[in-house]
């Protein structure tokens, strides 16, 4: 397909010239990028069979158009390979969907990522990490998938540290936060088949969240002793107000544990959602809810998240370790939902 771009030129000497013109630009995350020349962009929409003015999403909030053209430039500049970019291009769909809300994560004083949950064969066909190692670093498509979305965040629709990012801590998530479920190794129903894709379909599920906390229990060898650990951390993590989701991300040793026990997905939700709940007496007495305690707020209970289905669980991480994380999502009265898209090439498939 032929490729027409309409974005500014700049002229620059060489590679080094280029990387440190875009650092004096402000176009970086702090780290050198690639020089988004026309060929490499041109590859990227190729690849993702798009023509460089197709609008990816609006930010309504922002009232900024991302096209396909920009998303390609700044894939570019975060390293992504060219088949990345369906990927990527799912991502922003996701986080300018209306139901994601991206004014409070883009802009919250609380520091959210984005974190993305890779499904499907594209996770496979990319190597997509959902092994050792989760959340470090090692794998080219989960750090460069990620951060092209955040390049995105920064480069197209403002959200830049100390302006429009009004984080007041952030956290390593918000350079690169992708992973993908283990889908091979899984007992269980994929994430994306939960929310109503097919188990050949690819996606990326968006989740406004803070960084993994991670828990630990070698003792137990039933599901009920290791969720009961998982529930006693969760319970007091700190931020257990409005959060809208929580993701339990479940490690090979946990997993086998806890489905050799017979549970699914929906039994791991229930259980956390019923015992995470803390009363209205703790949380006035630990100052995270407001006013004097009253009777009846011993045993009057705010679960952390409005219903079970709000309890993101996805198998993924190493066989070996007795480790496991939760993940809090976003905290603001729980306005920001998780969303999963479609991985495509082109709108129209």
């Amino acid at each position: 397909m032929s490729v027409t771009l309409t974005s500014k030129r700049h002229r620059v000497a060489d590679v080094g010239d280029a990387i440190e013109f875009c650092f004096a630009q402000g176009w970086t995350d702090g780290l050198p990028v690639i020089p988004p020349t026309e060929d490499r962009v041109g590859a990227m929409l190729e690849a993702a069979r798009l023509d460089g003015k197709q609008e990816v999403g609006f930010i309504a909030h922002r009232s900024v158009s991302v096209t396909a053209e920009k998303v390609a430039i700044n894939a570019v500049m975060a390293g992504c390979k060219p088949e990345y970019m369906p990927v990527v291009v799912a991502a922003i769909e996701g986080i300018a969907d209306p139901r994601w809300s991206y004014h409070g994560p883009g802009t919250s004083t609380a520091g959210a990522g984005v974190l993305m949950i890779v499904n499907g064969p594209i996770a496979r066909a990319l190597d997509i990490n959902s092994g050792d190692n989760l959340f470090g670093p090692g794998w080219r498509a989960n750090l460069t998938i990620g951060r092209a979305v955040r390049l995105v965040m920064r480069n197209v629709c403002g959200s830049i540290p100390g302006t429009l990012d009004r984080g007041t801590l952030g956290h390593p998530g918000k350079l690169s936060y992708v992973i993908a479920e283990n889908e091979a190794e899984s007992p269980w129903t994929p994430l994306h088949v939960e929310h109503g894709f097919r188990p050949d379909q690819s996606t990326v599920t968006v989740m406004a969240a803070e960084a993994p906390h991670q828990f630990y229990n070698q003792l137990s060898n039933t599901a009920e002793g290791i969720l009961t650990t998982l529930c006693d951390d969760m319970r007091i993590s700190g931020n257990v107000m409005g959060q809208p989701h929580y993701a339990i991300v479940l490690a090979g040793e946990h997993m086998r544990t806890i489905s050799g026990d017979g549970w699914g997905k929906k039994e791991i939700r229930q259980f956390v959602f019923e015992h995470t709940q803390n009363s209205h007496a703790h949380l006035k007495r630990t100052q995270r809810m407001a006013g004097a305690i009253q009777p009846g707020d011993e045993t009057r209970l705010r679960p952390l998240v409005a219903s079970p289905d709000d309890i993101l669980v996805v198998a993924a991480g190493g066989r070996a370790g007795a480790f496991s994380v939760y993940i809090p999502g976003w905290s603001s009265s729980r306005s920001s939902q998780a969303v999963t898209k479609e991985v495509k090439r082109g709108f129209s498939d």
